[in-house]
């Protein structure tokens, strides 16, 4: 009886935080910042509430866990009664890693990935993987894209699945023992509505994906 009434409970919260995202996302919207279409922007994510009209989102982007959103700097407030505020645009199917800082007047071109931890303080081009403090290149996203195809051609993969079985765990954790593994299939579960991370509507959706009930 205890198991089900866990599991009641716990649905019902994370229908909760869903809907409590969800009206984040709305209450930016409506004070100017422009969020795009699938776009995971989690409720850790420091947004600067006082100039979020500067910022911007651009459809299917991502962002890591308690990533800084900045679009004013004072640190010089007490010397010059005075501020520097700047524009942020993140282009579309940006991904930024976890606790990456992003500066004001900073623009990230579309389709880069950025990795986590980077603090992000100058403009940086499409079609890049990025890191570091202050982040720059690494190389360029077809160079990752085809490491990460050598790597699947030549690694163990798994389909993605909301909850693994107790026996899909330890098949995973017995090939994780040898090296790389990769799960595939996890984009495709999100824009169906499958997946487990909350995302702001798609194009033509009079639905948010973030209020959908995993299945």
């Amino acid at each position: 009886m205890i198991g089900p009434l866990k599991a009641l409970v716990s649905a019902a919260k994370d229908r909760m935080g869903r809907r409590r995202l969800a009206q984040r996302w709305e209450r930016l919207r409506s004070r100017g910042m422009h969020i795009g279409h699938n776009v995971w922007l989690p409720a850790s994510t420091w947004i600067d509430t006082s100039y979020c009209f500067l910022i911007s989102i651009g459809d299917n982007c991502g962002f890591g866990e308690e990533c800084h959103i900045l679009a004013h700097d004072a640190q010089m407030d007490e010397f010059l009664d005075a501020a520097r505020v700047g524009r942020v645009t993140v282009h579309e199917s940006c991904h930024i890693g976890a606790r990456s800082v992003i500066l004001p007047g900073v623009e990230i071109g579309p389709r880069t990935i950025v990795g986590a931890g980077s603090i992000i303080s100058k403009s940086l081009p499409a079609d890049s993987v990025c890191a570091g403090n202050p982040a720059r290149v690494i190389c360029t996203l077809q160079e990752y894209l085809e490491k990460h195809r050598a790597g699947l051609a030549s690694s163990r993969s798994f389909q993605y699945s909301l909850s693994m079985s107790a026996e899909e765990r330890e098949a995973l954790i017995r090939a994780t023992a040898n090296g790389t593994v990769y799960i595939t299939g996890g984009h495709s579960a999100e824009l169906r509505g499958e997946g487990g991370t909350p995302r702001t509507e798609l194009p033509g959706s009079t639905v948010e994906l973030s209020l959908s009930s995993p299945t």
